[in-house]
Protein backbone atom coordinates (compact mmCIF):
# COMPACT_ATOMS: atom_id res chain seq x y z
CA UNK A 1 0.00 0.00 0.00
CA UNK A 2 1.23 3.55 -1.00
CA UNK A 3 1.21 5.78 1.65
CA UNK A 4 0.59 9.69 -0.18
CA UNK A 5 0.47 12.93 1.51
CA UNK A 6 -2.70 15.02 1.73
CA UNK A 7 -2.10 16.76 -1.65
CA UNK A 8 -1.42 13.73 -3.34
CA UNK A 9 -5.01 12.32 -1.82
CA UNK A 10 -6.66 15.45 -3.08
CA UNK A 11 -5.25 14.79 -6.37
CA UNK A 12 -6.25 10.99 -6.14
CA UNK A 13 -10.08 12.21 -5.56
CA UNK A 14 -9.72 14.86 -8.34
CA UNK A 15 -8.27 11.46 -11.03
CA UNK A 16 -11.00 9.50 -10.05
CA UNK A 17 -14.12 11.88 -10.55
CA UNK A 18 -12.15 12.74 -13.66
CA UNK A 19 -11.70 9.03 -15.03
CA UNK A 20 -15.18 7.99 -14.10
CA UNK A 21 -16.90 10.93 -14.94
CA UNK A 22 -18.86 11.55 -11.15
CA UNK A 23 -19.01 14.24 -9.12
CA UNK A 24 -17.66 15.17 -6.10
CA UNK A 25 -20.50 14.76 -4.12
CA UNK A 26 -21.27 11.08 -6.02
CA UNK A 27 -17.74 9.86 -4.43
CA UNK A 28 -18.49 11.49 -1.20
CA UNK A 29 -21.70 9.31 -1.27
CA UNK A 30 -19.49 5.97 -1.24
CA UNK A 31 -17.42 7.44 1.28
CA UNK A 32 -20.18 8.40 3.52
CA UNK A 33 -21.90 4.84 2.09
CA UNK A 34 -19.21 2.61 3.76
CA UNK A 35 -18.83 4.55 7.02
CA UNK A 36 -22.71 3.58 7.42
CA UNK A 37 -21.69 -0.08 6.65
CA UNK A 38 -19.05 0.11 9.04
CA UNK A 39 -21.50 1.50 11.82
CA UNK A 40 -24.22 -0.88 10.94
CA UNK A 41 -21.84 -3.99 11.04
CA UNK A 42 -20.52 -2.85 14.39
CA UNK A 43 -23.65 -2.06 15.90
CA UNK A 44 -23.70 1.60 16.43
CA UNK A 45 -27.07 2.27 14.81
CA UNK A 46 -29.44 1.20 18.21
CA UNK A 47 -27.24 4.31 20.02
CA UNK A 48 -27.55 8.01 19.67
CA UNK A 49 -25.09 9.67 17.64
CA UNK A 50 -24.09 12.94 17.72
CA UNK A 51 -22.49 14.42 14.45
CA UNK A 52 -19.70 17.21 15.11
CA UNK A 53 -19.52 18.79 11.54
CA UNK A 54 -16.83 21.59 10.57
CA UNK A 55 -18.10 23.78 7.14
CA UNK A 56 -15.16 22.21 4.74
CA UNK A 57 -15.62 18.62 2.69
CA UNK A 58 -14.80 16.47 6.27
CA UNK A 59 -17.93 18.70 7.42
CA UNK A 60 -20.42 17.54 4.08
CA UNK A 61 -19.18 14.22 4.84
CA UNK A 62 -20.97 14.58 8.37
CA UNK A 63 -24.02 15.87 6.91
CA UNK A 64 -24.71 13.49 4.63
CA UNK A 65 -24.24 10.53 7.23
CA UNK A 66 -26.86 12.24 9.36
CA UNK A 67 -29.00 12.49 6.54
CA UNK A 68 -28.72 8.51 5.68
CA UNK A 69 -28.99 7.94 8.95
CA UNK A 70 -32.09 9.49 9.49
CA UNK A 71 -33.57 7.91 6.04
CA UNK A 72 -32.94 4.62 8.60
CA UNK A 73 -34.45 6.03 11.62
CA UNK A 74 -31.48 6.72 13.94
CA UNK A 75 -31.76 9.29 16.38
CA UNK A 76 -29.40 11.68 15.07
CA UNK A 77 -28.12 15.34 16.08
CA UNK A 78 -25.58 17.29 14.02
CA UNK A 79 -23.90 20.27 15.91
CA UNK A 80 -22.07 22.79 13.13
CA UNK A 81 -18.84 24.51 14.34
CA UNK A 82 -19.92 28.36 13.01
CA UNK A 83 -16.32 29.78 12.22
CA UNK A 84 -17.73 32.47 10.19
CA UNK A 85 -16.92 31.13 7.02
CA UNK A 86 -18.65 29.98 3.95
CA UNK A 87 -18.90 26.40 4.03
CA UNK A 88 -17.84 24.72 0.69
CA UNK A 89 -20.33 23.71 -2.42
CA UNK A 90 -20.40 20.03 -1.02
CA UNK A 91 -21.20 21.30 2.58
CA UNK A 92 -23.95 23.87 1.16
CA UNK A 93 -25.70 21.00 -0.93
CA UNK A 94 -25.61 18.72 2.39
CA UNK A 95 -27.14 21.29 4.41
CA UNK A 96 -29.82 22.15 2.03
CA UNK A 97 -30.73 18.55 1.94
CA UNK A 98 -31.29 18.41 5.87
CA UNK A 99 -33.98 20.82 5.31
CA UNK A 100 -36.17 18.47 3.69
CA UNK A 101 -34.99 15.93 7.27
CA UNK A 102 -36.72 15.99 10.63
CA UNK A 103 -33.55 16.46 12.22
CA UNK A 104 -32.13 18.63 14.88
CA UNK A 105 -29.21 20.52 13.94
CA UNK A 106 -27.78 23.28 15.97
CA UNK A 107 -25.17 25.86 15.43
CA UNK A 108 -21.74 26.63 17.77
CA UNK A 109 -20.65 29.79 17.68
CA UNK A 110 -19.56 29.95 21.28
CA UNK A 111 -17.93 28.36 24.02
CA UNK A 112 -21.30 28.33 25.92
CA UNK A 113 -23.17 26.30 23.21
CA UNK A 114 -20.75 23.27 23.59
CA UNK A 115 -23.47 20.45 24.45
CA UNK A 116 -24.05 18.13 27.29
CA UNK A 117 -23.60 14.50 26.29
CA UNK A 118 -25.71 11.50 27.37
CA UNK A 119 -23.39 8.97 28.43
CA UNK A 120 -23.61 6.14 25.82
CA UNK A 121 -23.87 8.48 23.04
CA UNK A 122 -21.63 8.09 19.76
CA UNK A 123 -19.71 11.28 18.98
CA UNK A 124 -18.71 11.55 15.25
CA UNK A 125 -15.90 13.70 14.55
CA UNK A 126 -16.38 15.26 10.97
CA UNK A 127 -15.18 18.61 11.87
CA UNK A 128 -11.70 18.86 9.54
CA UNK A 129 -10.18 15.49 7.80
CA UNK A 130 -6.70 15.05 6.40
CA UNK A 131 -6.23 18.40 4.58
CA UNK A 132 -6.09 20.57 7.78
CA UNK A 133 -2.60 22.46 7.43
CA UNK A 134 -2.58 24.77 10.84
CA UNK A 135 -3.17 24.33 14.49
CA UNK A 136 -7.00 24.78 15.18
CA UNK A 137 -8.06 28.33 16.14
CA UNK A 138 -9.28 28.69 19.93
CA UNK A 139 -13.15 28.07 19.88
CA UNK A 140 -13.14 24.32 17.80
CA UNK A 141 -9.65 23.48 20.28
CA UNK A 142 -12.08 24.06 23.27
CA UNK A 143 -14.92 21.93 22.01
CA UNK A 144 -12.27 19.51 20.72
CA UNK A 145 -10.87 19.39 24.78
CA UNK A 146 -14.89 19.23 26.04
CA UNK A 147 -15.39 16.55 23.58
CA UNK A 148 -12.23 14.51 24.71
CA UNK A 149 -13.50 14.84 28.11
CA UNK A 150 -16.80 13.80 27.62
CA UNK A 151 -16.13 10.35 28.10
CA UNK A 152 -18.29 9.40 24.94
CA UNK A 153 -17.17 6.76 22.24
CA UNK A 154 -15.64 9.15 19.50
CA UNK A 155 -15.57 8.12 15.82
CA UNK A 156 -13.26 9.95 13.75
CA UNK A 157 -13.92 10.37 9.82
CA UNK A 158 -10.74 10.19 7.65
CA UNK A 159 -8.51 11.55 10.88
CA UNK A 160 -8.95 12.73 14.20
CA UNK A 161 -9.74 16.62 13.95
CA UNK A 162 -6.64 18.85 14.61
CA UNK A 163 -3.91 15.93 13.67
CA UNK A 164 -1.89 16.89 10.52
CA UNK A 165 -1.54 14.19 7.91
CA UNK A 166 1.79 14.59 7.09
CA UNK A 167 3.96 16.52 9.93
CA UNK A 168 4.02 16.06 13.54
CA UNK A 169 0.66 17.44 15.69
CA UNK A 170 2.54 17.36 18.87
CA UNK A 171 1.78 20.23 21.16
CA UNK A 172 -1.07 21.26 19.55
CA UNK A 173 -5.32 20.21 20.64
CA UNK A 174 -6.65 16.93 18.68
CA UNK A 175 -9.24 14.97 18.61
CA UNK A 176 -8.88 11.08 20.85
CA UNK A 177 -10.58 8.75 19.08
CA UNK A 178 -11.56 5.67 19.86
CA UNK A 179 -11.60 4.48 16.15
CA UNK A 180 -10.69 6.07 13.25
CA UNK A 181 -12.53 5.71 9.32
CA UNK A 182 -9.67 6.88 7.10
CA UNK A 183 -10.67 6.51 3.38
CA UNK A 184 -9.08 4.07 0.41
CA UNK A 185 -5.14 5.03 2.06
CA UNK A 186 -3.29 5.16 5.87
CA UNK A 187 -1.92 8.56 6.27
CA UNK A 188 1.58 8.97 7.59
CA UNK A 189 0.19 10.29 10.50
CA UNK A 190 -1.37 7.14 11.38
CA UNK A 191 1.65 5.58 11.49
CA UNK A 192 3.94 7.16 14.03
CA UNK A 193 3.55 6.49 17.75
CA UNK A 194 3.57 10.00 18.64
CA UNK A 195 -0.12 9.97 17.73
CA UNK A 196 -1.43 6.92 18.87
CA UNK A 197 -3.36 8.51 22.13
CA UNK A 198 -5.37 10.15 18.90
CA UNK A 199 -6.46 8.06 16.34
CA UNK A 200 -7.34 4.49 18.49
CA UNK A 201 -8.28 1.40 16.07
CA UNK A 202 -7.93 2.27 12.87
CA UNK A 203 -9.85 0.96 9.70
CA UNK A 204 -8.68 1.69 6.05
CA UNK A 205 -12.43 1.84 4.09
CA UNK A 206 -11.92 1.43 0.53
CA UNK A 207 -14.26 3.74 -1.26
CA UNK A 208 -13.22 2.97 -4.79
CA UNK A 209 -10.58 5.06 -6.03
CA UNK A 210 -9.14 4.93 -9.27
CA UNK A 211 -6.32 2.19 -9.35
CA UNK A 212 -4.67 3.39 -12.27
CA UNK A 213 -3.76 7.01 -10.45
CA UNK A 214 -1.47 5.37 -8.07
CA UNK A 215 0.64 4.93 -12.08
CA UNK A 216 0.95 8.02 -12.18
CA UNK A 217 2.68 9.40 -9.29
CA UNK A 218 5.56 8.60 -6.96
CA UNK A 219 5.77 8.10 -3.43
CA UNK A 220 8.90 7.45 -0.73
CA UNK A 221 6.74 5.79 1.52
CA UNK A 222 5.20 2.54 1.56
CA UNK A 223 3.31 -0.18 3.51
CA UNK A 224 4.49 -3.74 4.12
CA UNK A 225 1.39 -6.30 2.97
CA UNK A 226 1.43 -9.85 2.29
CA UNK A 227 0.73 -9.87 -1.38
CA UNK A 228 4.04 -7.89 -1.98
CA UNK A 229 6.27 -10.08 0.33
CA UNK A 230 4.96 -13.15 -1.36
CA UNK A 231 6.64 -11.65 -4.30
CA UNK A 232 9.81 -11.48 -2.46
CA UNK A 233 9.47 -15.22 -0.95
CA UNK A 234 11.83 -17.57 -2.88
CA UNK A 235 10.40 -21.38 -2.33
CA UNK A 236 13.59 -24.06 -2.01
CA UNK A 237 15.03 -26.06 -5.02
CA UNK A 238 13.95 -29.72 -4.26
CA UNK A 239 17.83 -30.31 -5.86
CA UNK A 240 19.63 -28.32 -3.32
CA UNK A 241 21.54 -28.72 -0.48
CA UNK A 242 23.06 -27.06 2.53
CA UNK A 243 26.06 -24.91 1.01
CA UNK A 244 22.63 -23.81 -1.32
CA UNK A 245 21.73 -21.73 1.67
CA UNK A 246 24.60 -19.97 2.65
CA UNK A 247 27.11 -19.87 5.43
CA UNK A 248 26.08 -17.29 8.00
CA UNK A 249 28.13 -15.96 11.17
CA UNK A 250 26.41 -14.91 13.78
CA UNK A 251 29.26 -12.71 16.45
CA UNK A 252 26.92 -12.54 20.04
CA UNK A 253 27.10 -13.02 23.63
CA UNK A 254 29.10 -12.38 26.42
CA UNK A 255 28.81 -13.80 29.96
CA UNK A 256 25.35 -13.22 31.60
CA UNK A 257 23.87 -12.69 28.06
CA UNK A 258 24.42 -16.10 26.22
CA UNK A 259 20.51 -15.98 25.92
CA UNK A 260 20.80 -13.40 23.16
CA UNK A 261 23.40 -15.57 21.20
CA UNK A 262 20.72 -18.38 22.00
CA UNK A 263 17.76 -16.82 20.27
CA UNK A 264 19.40 -15.09 17.33
CA UNK A 265 21.24 -18.38 16.79
CA UNK A 266 18.05 -20.45 16.36
CA UNK A 267 16.08 -17.60 14.58
CA UNK A 268 19.10 -18.01 11.93
CA UNK A 269 18.58 -21.76 11.70
CA UNK A 270 14.93 -21.36 11.79
CA UNK A 271 14.66 -19.34 8.68
CA UNK A 272 16.44 -21.57 6.74
CA UNK A 273 20.38 -20.41 6.61
CA UNK A 274 22.32 -23.95 5.08
CA UNK A 275 24.92 -23.51 7.96
CA UNK A 276 25.54 -21.44 11.24
CA UNK A 277 28.99 -20.51 12.85
CA UNK A 278 28.66 -18.64 15.90
CA UNK A 279 31.48 -16.71 17.70
CA UNK A 280 30.95 -16.63 21.82
CA UNK A 281 32.82 -16.54 24.57
CA UNK A 282 34.33 -19.54 26.16
CA UNK A 283 31.97 -19.23 28.96
CA UNK A 284 28.76 -20.13 26.60
CA UNK A 285 29.93 -22.94 24.78
CA UNK A 286 27.77 -25.75 26.40
CA UNK A 287 25.16 -23.73 26.39
CA UNK A 288 25.52 -23.46 22.61
CA UNK A 289 26.21 -27.04 22.36
CA UNK A 290 22.87 -27.51 23.97
CA UNK A 291 20.63 -24.76 23.03
CA UNK A 292 21.44 -24.97 19.27
CA UNK A 293 23.07 -28.22 18.63
CA UNK A 294 22.62 -27.30 14.69
CA UNK A 295 25.26 -24.36 15.16
CA UNK A 296 28.97 -24.67 14.89
CA UNK A 297 30.38 -23.17 18.02
CA UNK A 298 33.67 -21.04 17.89
CA UNK A 299 34.65 -20.16 21.50
CA UNK A 300 37.07 -17.49 21.80
CA UNK A 301 40.13 -16.96 24.12
CA UNK A 302 38.12 -14.51 27.01
CA UNK A 303 36.37 -16.84 29.16
CA UNK A 304 33.04 -13.28 29.41
CA UNK A 305 33.56 -11.42 26.54
CA UNK A 306 34.18 -12.09 22.72
CA UNK A 307 37.70 -11.29 21.95
CA UNK A 308 40.14 -11.23 18.16
CA UNK A 309 39.74 -13.74 16.31
CA UNK A 310 42.18 -15.21 13.55
CA UNK A 311 39.05 -16.20 11.56
CA UNK A 312 39.20 -16.09 7.81
CA UNK A 313 35.59 -13.74 7.58
CA UNK A 314 35.73 -14.14 3.37
CA UNK A 315 34.30 -17.46 3.68
CA UNK A 316 30.99 -16.35 5.74
CA UNK A 317 28.54 -15.35 3.43
CA UNK A 318 26.64 -12.78 6.03
CA UNK A 319 27.75 -11.34 9.46
CA UNK A 320 25.37 -10.80 12.07
CA UNK A 321 26.67 -8.83 15.34
CA UNK A 322 25.73 -7.55 18.34
CA UNK A 323 23.09 -9.43 20.74
CA UNK A 324 24.31 -9.57 24.02
CA UNK A 325 27.96 -8.63 23.10
CA UNK A 326 28.47 -6.24 25.64
CA UNK A 327 30.90 -3.27 24.99
CA UNK A 328 34.32 -4.15 26.66
CA UNK A 329 37.35 -2.95 24.75
CA UNK A 330 38.75 -6.27 23.83
CA UNK A 331 35.31 -6.99 22.12
CA UNK A 332 35.23 -3.46 20.50
CA UNK A 333 39.03 -4.00 19.15
CA UNK A 334 37.22 -7.75 17.91
CA UNK A 335 34.74 -5.73 15.94
CA UNK A 336 37.08 -3.03 14.45
CA UNK A 337 39.22 -6.21 12.95
CA UNK A 338 36.17 -7.76 11.41
CA UNK A 339 34.95 -4.51 10.00
CA UNK A 340 38.58 -4.15 8.64
CA UNK A 341 38.55 -7.46 7.38
CA UNK A 342 34.70 -8.15 5.59
CA UNK A 343 33.31 -6.29 2.50
CA UNK A 344 29.78 -8.03 2.17
CA UNK A 345 26.47 -6.63 3.49
CA UNK A 346 26.42 -7.34 7.13
CA UNK A 347 23.89 -6.76 10.21
CA UNK A 348 24.62 -4.57 13.02
CA UNK A 349 22.08 -4.99 16.54
CA UNK A 350 22.13 -4.07 20.05
CA UNK A 351 25.73 -3.77 21.08
CA UNK A 352 27.32 -3.57 18.42
CA UNK A 353 25.16 -0.25 17.74
CA UNK A 354 26.26 0.94 20.89
CA UNK A 355 29.98 0.40 20.13
CA UNK A 356 29.28 2.57 16.86
CA UNK A 357 27.66 4.88 18.65
CA UNK A 358 30.58 5.19 21.59
CA UNK A 359 33.35 4.85 18.40
CA UNK A 360 31.79 6.69 15.30
CA UNK A 361 35.02 5.87 12.91
CA UNK A 362 33.38 2.57 12.76
CA UNK A 363 30.79 3.76 11.37
CA UNK A 364 33.04 4.13 8.10
CA UNK A 365 34.13 1.12 8.00
CA UNK A 366 30.96 -0.81 7.73
CA UNK A 367 30.30 -2.11 3.90
CA UNK A 368 27.57 -0.66 1.68
CA UNK A 369 24.27 -1.96 2.01
CA UNK A 370 24.94 -3.54 5.42
CA UNK A 371 21.96 -3.36 7.80
CA UNK A 372 21.12 -1.36 11.54
CA UNK A 373 18.13 -2.23 13.24
CA UNK A 374 18.37 0.26 16.17
CA UNK A 375 15.19 0.99 18.60
CA UNK A 376 14.48 4.52 19.55
CA UNK A 377 16.85 4.97 22.23
CA UNK A 378 19.59 3.15 19.69
CA UNK A 379 18.68 5.77 16.79
CA UNK A 380 18.84 8.41 18.69
CA UNK A 381 22.55 7.78 20.29
CA UNK A 382 23.93 7.32 16.66
CA UNK A 383 22.64 9.79 14.55
CA UNK A 384 21.27 12.67 17.20
CA UNK A 385 17.93 13.39 19.09
CA UNK A 386 14.90 14.03 17.22
CA UNK A 387 12.07 16.17 18.50
CA UNK A 388 9.78 14.43 17.01
CA UNK A 389 8.50 10.91 15.30
CA UNK A 390 8.81 12.93 11.89
CA UNK A 391 12.21 14.42 12.39
CA UNK A 392 13.21 11.01 13.36
CA UNK A 393 11.93 9.27 10.48
CA UNK A 394 13.54 12.44 8.15
CA UNK A 395 16.80 11.52 10.12
CA UNK A 396 16.64 8.02 9.63
CA UNK A 397 16.10 8.77 5.69
CA UNK A 398 18.96 10.85 5.49
CA UNK A 399 21.54 8.80 7.22
CA UNK A 400 20.45 5.94 5.02
CA UNK A 401 21.48 7.39 2.02
CA UNK A 402 24.08 9.55 3.26
CA UNK A 403 25.75 5.82 4.35
CA UNK A 404 24.38 3.77 2.19
CA UNK A 405 23.14 1.49 4.40
CA UNK A 406 19.73 -0.16 5.56
CA UNK A 407 18.32 1.43 8.52
CA UNK A 408 15.75 -0.76 10.23
CA UNK A 409 13.83 1.62 13.21
CA UNK A 410 12.38 -0.65 15.55
CA UNK A 411 8.90 -0.46 16.86
CA UNK A 412 5.23 -1.03 16.09
CA UNK A 413 4.70 -0.54 12.29
CA UNK A 414 9.22 -0.49 12.12
CA UNK A 415 10.10 1.65 9.70
CA UNK A 416 12.59 0.85 6.96
CA UNK A 417 14.48 3.35 5.34
CA UNK A 418 16.64 2.01 1.88
CA UNK A 419 19.61 3.68 0.74
CA UNK A 420 17.84 5.29 -2.42
CA UNK A 421 15.61 6.89 -0.76
CA UNK A 422 12.15 4.55 -0.72
CA UNK A 423 10.65 3.95 3.00
CA UNK A 424 8.52 1.38 4.29
CA UNK A 425 6.44 0.83 6.96
CA UNK A 426 5.99 -2.79 8.45
CA UNK A 427 2.45 -3.80 9.19
CA UNK A 428 2.94 -6.78 10.91
CA UNK A 429 3.76 -7.47 14.85
CA UNK A 430 2.03 -6.31 18.13
CA UNK A 431 2.37 -5.53 21.92
CA UNK A 432 3.32 -8.62 22.90
CA UNK A 433 6.46 -8.48 21.12
CA UNK A 434 7.34 -5.39 23.40
CA UNK A 435 9.79 -8.30 25.83
CA UNK A 436 13.69 -8.91 25.94
CA UNK A 437 15.09 -10.83 23.19
CA UNK A 438 12.68 -10.07 20.14
CA UNK A 439 15.64 -7.82 18.67
CA UNK A 440 17.79 -10.38 18.87
CA UNK A 441 15.52 -13.00 17.14
CA UNK A 442 15.15 -9.97 14.12
CA UNK A 443 18.89 -10.32 13.95
CA UNK A 444 18.86 -13.86 13.57
CA UNK A 445 15.97 -13.99 10.76
CA UNK A 446 17.69 -11.39 8.74
CA UNK A 447 20.81 -12.97 9.13
CA UNK A 448 19.31 -16.35 7.96
CA UNK A 449 17.89 -14.42 5.46
CA UNK A 450 20.83 -13.27 3.52
CA UNK A 451 22.71 -16.47 4.23
CA UNK A 452 20.39 -17.23 0.97
CA UNK A 453 21.54 -15.32 -1.28
CA UNK A 454 18.53 -12.44 -0.32
CA UNK A 455 19.54 -9.21 -1.72
CA UNK A 456 20.07 -6.72 1.52
CA UNK A 457 16.74 -4.70 0.68
CA UNK A 458 14.51 -8.20 0.26
CA UNK A 459 15.81 -9.80 3.00
CA UNK A 460 15.12 -6.58 5.28
CA UNK A 461 11.82 -6.60 3.92
CA UNK A 462 10.75 -10.23 4.41
CA UNK A 463 12.68 -10.58 7.39
CA UNK A 464 10.82 -7.73 9.41
CA UNK A 465 7.48 -9.06 7.73
CA UNK A 466 8.08 -12.43 9.01
CA UNK A 467 9.48 -11.56 12.34
CA UNK A 468 6.27 -9.29 12.87
CA UNK A 469 4.19 -12.18 11.76
CA UNK A 470 5.63 -14.70 13.63
CA UNK A 471 5.01 -12.35 16.60
CA UNK A 472 1.07 -12.41 15.91
CA UNK A 473 0.68 -15.89 15.31
CA UNK A 474 2.77 -16.29 18.67
CA UNK A 475 -0.01 -13.87 20.42
CA UNK A 476 -2.83 -15.94 18.85
CA UNK A 477 -1.68 -18.72 20.89
CA UNK A 478 -0.35 -17.47 23.97
CA UNK A 479 -1.71 -14.18 24.51
CA UNK A 480 0.17 -10.75 23.69
CA UNK A 481 1.20 -10.45 28.01
CA UNK A 482 2.95 -14.05 28.26
CA UNK A 483 4.74 -13.96 25.18
CA UNK A 484 8.48 -14.25 25.29
CA UNK A 485 11.10 -13.65 22.57
CA UNK A 486 11.39 -17.62 22.28
CA UNK A 487 7.63 -17.84 21.53
CA UNK A 488 8.45 -15.56 17.81
CA UNK A 489 10.96 -18.27 17.07
CA UNK A 490 8.87 -21.00 17.64
CA UNK A 491 5.92 -19.70 15.27
CA UNK A 492 8.56 -18.92 12.39
CA UNK A 493 7.72 -22.03 10.60
CA UNK A 494 4.24 -21.50 11.13
CA UNK A 495 4.86 -17.83 9.34
CA UNK A 496 6.58 -19.70 6.07
CA UNK A 497 3.68 -21.33 5.82
CA UNK A 498 1.55 -18.57 5.80
CA UNK A 499 3.39 -16.99 3.31
CA UNK A 500 2.50 -20.19 1.09
CA UNK A 501 -1.53 -20.01 1.53
CA UNK A 502 -3.30 -18.94 -1.35
CA UNK A 503 -5.65 -15.98 0.54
Amino acid sequence: MQILNSEQIHQWDAFTMAAEKISSLELMERAVSKCLEWLESNYYLGKEVIIFCGKGNNGADGLMLARKLRDMECRVKVFILELGQKGTPEFQANLADLHHVKLEIAFIQAAELFPELAAGSIIIDALFGSGLNRPVDELTGGLITHLNSSGNEIIAIDMPSGMFADRSSRDIVVMKSTHTLTFQTLKLALLVPENEEYFGEIHVLDIGLSPAFLQTTDTDNELLEKPFIKSLYKARNSFSHKGTYGHALLVTGSYGKMGAAVLSSTACLRTGAGLLSVIIPSCGYEIMQVSAPEAMVMPGNDAFHVSSSETDFSKYNVIGIGPGLGTEEITVKAVDQLLSNYQSPLIMDADALNMLSANKDLIKKIPPSSILTPHAKEFERLFGKADNDFERLTLAREKAKELQLIIVLKGHRTFIAMPGGKAYFNNTGNAGMATGGSGDVLTGILTGLLAQAYTPASAVLLGVYLHGLAGDLAAAKKSQESMIASDIVSFLGDAFLSLNKDE
